[in-house]
């Protein structure tokens, strides 16, 4: 797999040594309030989730390119799936929210997964977290519509919107796996 460059960031592929970066991001609950599992608690569990998730051909570690912090050292992940719905999603620590570092990251993504061949990308929100939805729509992902989903394994009902980014598939093409699969779907205005 490629090592992305942006301005600031390294995005490698993660690797064995990294389950305790992986342990200190996860286990942070406010990391992982608009994640879909619960935080991690043990090494164990931060090795599991690095083998069944972690891994791939479009899953990067976001490093710093700032000797002073440690270059190699993942400060959260972004990760596109290989096959349709081809989702985007992405995870970073407390101490680099708000300094647009998962937009870059997002955008040397976007270049690489449509060089590579994927037809489109989609990602979903939380509707109550709409920084999310911001990057989105600043790395090109145009919103399609909303859906409520009983979420597992936290069982609770959240309403997701999803947006997408079509690169070979005809620009009305709308992946509508979500739509059809749950009954409690809609176009907001936003």
């Amino acid at each position: 797999m490629a090592v992305l460059t942006s301005e600031r960031l390294t995005l490698r592929p993660f690797t064995q040594r990294d389950v305790p970066a992986i342990l200190a991001l996860l286990s942070d609950p406010v990391v992982n309030t608009f994640l879909p599992w619960y935080p991690l608690k043990t090494e164990a569990e931060a090795q599991t989730f690095y083998q069944e998730r972690l891994r791939g051909p479009y899953c990067w570690a976001i490093c710093l390119q700032d000797r002073l912090r440690g270059t190699d050292v993942p400060r959260g992940y972004i990760k596109v799936s290989p096959q349709a719905p081809y989702d985007l999603g992405y995870a970073l620590g407390q101490a680099y929210w708000h300094q647009g570092l998962t937009s870059e990251a997002g955008a040397a993504v976007m270049e690489y997964v449509r060089a590579a061949g994927l037809p489109y990308v989609t990602a979903t929100h939380d509707r109550h977290n709409p920084r999310s939805g911001q990057v989105l729509q600043r790395l090109g992902l145009k919103y399609c519509y909303s859906y409520r989903e009983q979420w597992q394994p936290k069982n609770i009902s959240v309403v997701f919107r999803l947006y997408q980014l079509n690169f070979s598939a005809p620009e009305a093409l709308v992946y509508r796996g979500y739509w059809e699969r749950y009954t409690e779907h809609w176009v907001e205005e936003l």
